[in-house]
């Protein structure tokens, strides 16, 4: 029997949607560096190991395989991305795909940092 089919997302590089997360964030008013600080507060990298991502095109499976540390925090991300309720996906690589959607998404609506950040 045959390995299930990964999702297309899993083998995209994550500098290929990056620029995305940004453009979303900066088209309402946000920036760069609040979405750095939500993927560092998610993943724990760091500005060094992000770039080195980046320019290695490493994809998503990769990204959050070898994150340091995942945000002990993530239980209080909740609600709906993409039609489906984050705290309820089964898929923990798609959960934490969803993860940031759903941080950078909250960015774009204008969600006060420590908000997303769960402070």
């Amino acid at each position: 029997m045959s390995e299930p089919k990964k999702h297309r997302i899993y083998t995209m590089s994550f500098a290929g949607v990056y620029p995305h997360y940004i453009a979303k964030a900066e088209k309402k008013g946000r920036t760069k560096e609040e979405v750095d600080t939500i993927i560092f507060w998610l993943t724990g990298y760091d500005r060094d190991s992000l770039e080195k991502i980046i320019a290695n095109k490493i994809n998503f499976e990769a990204f959050f395989k070898d994150a340091p540390r995942l945000n002990p925090n993530v239980s209080k991300i909740t609600g709906v991305i993409c039609g489906y309720r984050v705290e309820e996906i089964e898929d923990k690589l798609m959960q934490k795909v969803r993860y940031l959607d759903k941080l950078v998404d909250e960015l774009a609506k204008g969600k006060a940092m420590d908000k997303i950040l769960r402070k």
